[in-house]
């Protein structure tokens, strides 16, 4: 079948994050681009479309399951890109990435779990770069602010200093919104696999677990960052994220050709103020990490945060997604000690609101920006195949900046 149908597909539209990829869509979307919207309940599709209301009308409907392979098949052979949101995706989201490689369909997703995309790229890799799907994974929060955040600012080093920074830090300065259930759910769902598997747990130690074997990296990198940031004056404390966000980040320099340096570090924290007060709280977040990951490692203690904690497709309602924001702070330092500093905000809450605009603007730069004959097949990271374009989408319409902070 020709793909002349439509431009791109939202698969899982009726999730609680894919709704707000639909809302925004309709908000931004080129009249002429074409698109519809895809789930496994034809009568949650139906109910979708009525509460977008009429400028959603004519928004065709697909029903598949994501563990019907013809169905993913015919669905993918319809569109150009496949925006997913069906997640956890280490339970739920193999089949559709078949289905894209067999058919060469592009694909984007939200997922923040590493064990998966590493399992995905060993097994269809090869494929994908046989038959042109491009599939780009971790294009919500985890991880296009830090993905892209960094090549912003190695971009300005190489501009300003004539070298990209051999070493850069980020740090949450600011972090307003609902946690999200899905990622929770992933979260969960590591530990879960962790627990009885160790060779995951091996895995998940590795700080280039992405990167291929070519790329030949061995830096040591910084794994906790309880610490005082001179740069910031701030003490921090580990960031939740920086687990996935940091591999993707590792897995674009690669992709780049080692652009960054064959010895580039880079680590992630969340500051927390400055004095004895901050250092406590620091203290206080790291030992609050710790618990939260030991409780997750065993089955009844992880019954018990399912329970408490929100589940997948709850989250906050509109007036706290656009109440929240996020305020991150990129340090590099040059091979001869100079800093410099790069600042990326969002406008919405991060789990949910800025999230679905960065995933819809991720899937439309793939659909409209980014030619197949010079952007080939396999699995890419957002900075290491549409960086430039995306972070324009990204300020033009999701509502995200990106400036070199004057010291």
């Amino acid at each position: 079948m020709s793909k002349t149908k439509f431009d791109l597909i939202v698969f899982g539209a009726t999730s609680f994050v894919g709704e707000i990829v639909c809302q925004r869509l309709l908000k931004t979307i080129d009249p002429n681009t074409s698109w519809a919207i895809a789930g496994r309940s034809e009568s949650k599709l139906n109910t979708l479309k009525k509460n977008l209301g009429s400028a959603a009308k004519d928004i065709p409907i697909i029903v598949a399951d994501a563990s019907d392979a013809p169905k993913l098949i015919d669905m993918c052979n319809q569109t150009r890109v496949i925006i997913s949101t069906v997640g956890p995706y280490a339970l739920y989201g193999e089949p559709l990435i078949k289905a894209c490689v067999e058919t060469g369909t592009d694909y984007c997703d939200l997922t923040g779990e590493a064990q998966w995309i590493r399992l995905m790229i060993e097994r269809y890799e090869a494929s994908a770069i046989k038959s042109g799907a491009r599939i780009v994974h971790s294009c919500g929060f985890d991880s296009i602010p830090s993905d892209l955040g960094v090549h912003f600012l190695q971009e300005h080093s190489k501009q300003t200093l004539g070298s990209t920074c051999p070493q850069i830090q980020m740090r949450v300065k600011t972090l307003k919104g609902g946690a999200s259930g899905g990622t929770i759910a992933s979260m969960l769902n590591i530990f879960k696999e962790a627990r009885s598997n160790p060779e995951l747990r091996r895995e998940l130690q590795n700080p280039y677990s992405l990167c291929p074997d070519s790329a030949g990296f061995s830096a040591r990198q910084v794994s906790n960052v309880s610490e005082f940031n001179e740069a910031l004056n701030s003490w921090a404390a580990p960031f939740v994220m920086a687990a996935i966000n940091t591999r993707v980040v590792h897995r674009s320099n690669a992709l780049l050709k080692n652009d960054y340096g064959n010895e580039f570090t880079y680590d992630e924290g969340m500051l927390t103020g400055k004095g004895l007060k901050g250092r406590a709280r620091a203290t206080t977040l790291t030992a609050g990490l710790a618990g939260f990951a030991l409780s997750a490692s065993f089955s009844p203690s992880r019954w018990l945060l399912e329970k408490a904690l929100p589940k997948v497709g709850e989250g906050p309602s509109p007036e706290e997604q656009k109440n929240g924001c996020y305020d991150l702070r990129f340090i590099g330092t040059s091979s001869n000690g100079e800093q410099l500093q790069a600042r990326v905000t969002g406008d919405r809450d991060p789990g949910y609101g800025s999230t679905a605009k960065m995933l819809s603007q991720a899937g439309l730069c793939l659909a409209h920006d980014l030619s197949k004959s010079e952007y080939p097949g396999g699995f890419w990271t957002p900075a290491s195949l549409m960086a430039k374009p995306l972070t324009a989408r990204l300020i033009d319409n999701a509502g995200l900046t990106f400036e070199i902070v004057k010291r």
